[in-house]
């Protein structure tokens, strides 16, 4: 989905009370430490690879035991109509925070998060670009996960949202259509059932990426470079790797036979081009350009099923996960 703002707030509004009321009759083992260990931030997992306990991305998606113990929250998700990835209740302790950071991960080249405040107080700020809102009880807002962001809780009480990963729907992509020409909210009355079966993503990473996607990415970082004199030329040896991926492509496809030159290709390509996004050309976000690069290119290009036994493609650097 396209951002031309850093939020869009949905004409959705859900029952607080409902959605409080689940919460706390979670039992206290359902909250776990968020993965990247910042101090106050914990979680809840609703939905994750095979409803397993873990907080990975790649994988068919289930609900777990956690959301089964919420109705009014999977009615909410059936309303919203969203092929659901990763989705967690996400708690940030008193006086804690997110720091600033950007999410140029793979999953989020294609899905959007959505964000419904469910324990949460005006001193509870999100700022997203050059924007800060207080998003309040049961109101439903996206944001542009590509600007610089941050969550501050100034609350001496612990801020608890539904966090929801889904990739972009019709129904999704009306909402947000809805929102920017002014429609008036809807309130969802809370039911036994849901609206609408959940869906659930079971297919969220490539094991070779096409070399359309391999261009739809290209496209995607050359869009977004910022202004640079070796921008010409780091597009032109972009333009080469996703040729010799297409022709690689013709043979081989998928088959695992192709990964030695697929690997071979994409390493070349890392030497020549890492070197020219250097630590000077970026995004037009602020963020460095090889970052990007990596998270988006190198680091997915060629699968974890598909590397089994082989010497792995470059790694990206580890990052700030959300």
């Amino acid at each position: 989905m396209r951002f031309d703002e850093p939020f869009i707030k949905l004409p959705l509004q859900f029952d607080a009370a409902t959605l409080e009321r689940e919460v706390r009759e979670l039992p206290a083992s359902s909250w776990v430490p968020h993965p990247t260990g910042f101090p106050g931030n914990e979680a809840v997992r609703l939905v994750t690879v095979n409803g397993a306990p873990t907080d990975g991305f790649e994988g068919p998606m289930r609900p777990t035991e956690n959301l089964d113990r919420m109705p009014y929250v999977k009615q909410l998700m059936g309303e919203l109509d969203g092929v659901w990835s990763r989705s967690r209740l996400m708690g940030l302790g008193a006086g804690a925070e997110v720091p600033e950071h950007v999410d140029a991960h793979y999953h989020w080249r294609t899905h959007v998060r959505i964000h419904v405040p469910i324990l949460t107080d005006p001193r509870v700020l999100f700022t997203c670009g050059d924007e800060t809102v207080h998003m309040a009880p049961g109101e439903c807002w996206m944001f542009d996960s590509f600007r610089w962001h941050k969550v501050e809780n100034g609350w001496i009480d612990r801020r608890v949202h539904l966090v929801l990963d889904t990739v972009t729907t019709p129904s999704i992509r009306a909402l947000a259509e809805a929102a920017r020409e002014g429609a008036p909210t809807r309130f969802l009355t809370p039911a036994v059932e849901p609206s609408r079966p959940l869906k659930f993503e079971q297919i969220n990473a490539p094991t070779i990426v096409s070399p359309w996607e391999l261009r739809c990415h290209i496209e995607f970082i050359m869009a977004h470079a910022d202004d640079h004199q070796h921008v010409p030329a780091l597009r032109d040896r972009l333009d080469r790797l996703a040729e010799d991926w297409a022709a690689i492509w013709a043979q081989f496809g998928t088959n695992s036979q192709g990964v030695p030159e697929y690997r071979q290709t994409l390493r070349d390509a890392y030497r020549d081009i890492m070197p020219m996004a250097g630590q000077e050309m970026k995004s037009k976000n602020g963020d460095f350009l090889g970052n990007v690069l990596h998270a988006l290119i190198f680091s997915p290009a060629i699968g974890p099923p598909t590397l089994a036994g082989t010497a792995a493609a470059p790694r990206a650097p580890q990052r700030v996960a959300s």
